[in-house]
């Protein structure tokens, strides 16, 4: 059985004063002291009905206080006080196959409470913002042969009220607000696969492995939005590489990030973010001691793109939401384990 207690508390002495040409500190505007609260407690436990299947129960339980003391009066008292307690069960089945091969599936609870940030600080006493609740619905598999390994998982999430981080200033990142319904499902998808073997060593190996996202999320009959998508997520993103490993640790090769697809800026799926295609070589030393490291190009044919959106409830051609990938690039490490 597994049980659980974190707490996590803080307190921002937050200050905002008017920006006189960038350099010089002008008045007081804003002025709060925020204290955040937060505590959970979980529990899990695994009965085994048969030597390899085993029923899982669990469930947590979450409480989140958000206290600010508003010290500058001159526009109002934003103070404010609010409490969140939360409790979600969990329930799954695991089976083992063989000891190398599970086949799972769980229904389990979640819960996020807002945060003191950006806009929000402003509008946090008055906004009355909700927390956010999911039920998750998951089944998949993972396994692992010499040649071979695989990890493939399909879920939906059903949410209430989930915080979405709105851009609606060039001056702030994002305004925190309530979405009513929506739904997070798709797949999730790794393959692993050594298709060439002993080229050079008969321990060596040419492998092929990539990681696949898809992406189905959407809003439910909202007020504002009807079904649109939720925006700033590809629906498609695939990341896959062939690697050449050798047994004195040596390895190199290339790799590629596509999302093959444009996906939404904006809630009202009015702005699109262009689909795109890096390049990428890799290449490293790790023979499981102490030292390893590696070396990475990235992005070799110097492709401009859209890596990240600030969404928004409404965009266009000239809102400034977008974040530009980086160019090509070089990137490199040391490790030491000890």
């Amino acid at each position: 059985m597994v049980v659980g207690v974190n707490v996590d508390n803080g307190t921002i002495d937050y200050r905002q004063f008017v920006n006189l040409n960038g350099a010089v500190k002008g008045p007081l505007t804003f002025s709060t002291l925020d204290r955040s609260e937060n505590l959970s407690a979980y529990a899990e436990n695994s009965f085994f009905i048969l030597p390899n299947v085993a029923l899982v129960g669990g469930g947590f339980f979450l409480r989140a206080v958000r206290d600010r003391k508003d010290r500058l009066l001159t526009d109002g008292d934003q103070s404010g006080r609010s409490t969140y307690d939360i409790a979600k069960p969990k329930f799954g089945v695991l089976w083992d196959v063989d000891p190398t091969w599970q086949v799972y599936g769980n229904v389990s609870g979640s819960a996020e409470a807002p945060t003191f940030d950006a806009n929000s600080f402003a509008t946090f006493a008055t906004s009355n913002l909700r927390a956010q609740t999911a039920t998750t619905y998951e089944v998949g598999t993972r396994g692992a042969r010499p040649d071979l390994s695989w990890d493939l998982s399909l879920y939906r999430s059903e949410i209430q009220n989930e915080l979405q981080c709105l851009t609606t200033s060039i001056f702030s990142p994002c305004s925190i607000v309530n979405a009513d319904r929506t739904v997070h499902q798709g797949v999730e998808a790794g393959l692993g696969v050594a298709f060439l073997k002993s080229l050079v060593t008969v321990e060596d190996r040419v492998w092929f492995n990539a990681a696949y996202t898809y992406n189905d999320f959407f809003f439910v009959r909202d007020a504002l939005y009807g079904d649109n998508r939720l925006p700033g997520v590809p629906t498609h993103y695939l990341r896959a590489e062939v690697l050449y490993r050798h047994p004195s640790g040596f390895y190199a090769g290339p790799n590629v990030e596509w999302s093959p697809q444009s996906y939404f800026a904006d809630n009202a799926n009015s702005l699109t973010v262009p689909a795109y295609a890096l390049l990428n070589l890799r290449i490293g030393f790790d023979q499981g001691s102490a030292w390893s490291g590696y070396l990475e190009a990235r992005n070799l044919l110097d492709k401009r793109y859209i890596s990240s959106v600030a969404i928004a409830g409404i965009a266009n051609a000239s809102s400034e939401i977008f974040n530009p990938g980086t160019g090509r690039a070089i990137y490199g490490g040391l490790r030491y384990r000890w």
